[in-house]
């Protein structure tokens, strides 16, 4: 396996490096600039550079677990140098200026954005589905009240105190994308495998009995239909960070380079 970049050293990254180092690849990690020995900290063995170019130089593959920030920051440069570019940070494309700077900045360096599922699953059949035509898809998000903590839930909600499953945002998936950027890339996902951010229907709910984050994806087209639910556990390292998105990251990293792909 190659040398492959890393944007972030959080909770994800390092699973991902963890995974990626096991399968014999090298790894640089892009760091911002006096943030190198925190980096180095958290992702043992790797190059620490504080420059996309110094990442670029040694390799032609970037995994982004940075969030939104990351992609807004540095994917355009990654892309317009012709390198292709993982990305977990979904809800960032609902930003209609940076999903344009993106796709130009693709088109004139050759470089492809890849987006991993994250937490969801299903969005193989759900961009399947979309061929056909889809007449809708609604995605629902239900965790534990404080997981919805640092969120717009704490103004519409008292999540201390709640004693039954309330809703605290319904509506379109871009707006949920964008009110929602630590907590809604699995409506972006299913936004872009399906019909769209405007035409998906999202709603989000604190649930005081949920044991974990569900998400639910529900579609209906001339294929048939769709009900598909998942729950999520945590990585270890941090309860805010879905274990089967680092998973999907590596995935990602694995399909980009071995010839059998699914």
């Amino acid at each position: 396996m190659q040398n492959v970049g890393l944007i972030g050293y959080g909770a994800i990254a390092c699973y991902v490096a963890t995974h990626l180092r096991a399968q014999g690849a090298s790894l640089t990690v892009l760091a911002r600039p006096g943030r190198e020995d925190a980096a180095r900290a958290a992702v043992s063995d790797a190059l620490i550079v504080t420059d996309v170019a110094q990442m670029l130089a040694r390799t032609n593959l970037v995994v982004d677990c940075a969030g939104h920030a990351g992609l807004g920051a540095h994917g355009a440069d990654i892309l317009r140098q012709g390198t292709h570019l993982i990305t977990l940070s979904l809800g960032a494309l609902a930003d209609t200026a940076l999903y344009a700077e993106l796709e130009s900045a693709a088109q004139s360096g050759n470089g492809r954005l890849h987006l991993a599922s994250g937490a969801i699953g299903a969005l193989d059949a759900l961009g399947a589905a979309a061929v056909g035509g889809l007449e809708m898809v609604r995605y629902t998000g239900r965790k534990p009240p404080l997981g919805w903590a640092g969120s717009p839930a704490e103004k519409a909600l008292d999540l201390a105190t709640l004693t039954q499953a309330t809703p605290h945002f319904t509506g379109c998936a871009r707006d949920a994308a964008l009110l929602y950027p630590k907590n809604a890339n699995v409506a972006a996902a299913v936004a872009l495998a399906g019909i769209g951010f405007d035409k998906t229907e999202v709603q989000l709910i604190a649930d005081p009995t949920a044991t974990g984050n569900t998400h639910r994806v529900e579609a209906r087209g001339a294929f048939g239909s769709l009900d598909f639910t998942i729950t999520g556990a945590a990585l270890p390292d941090n309860p805010k960070s879905s274990a089967l998105a680092a998973m999907s990251a590596v995935r990602a990293v694995q399909n980009a380079q071995n010839w059998l792909r699914m």
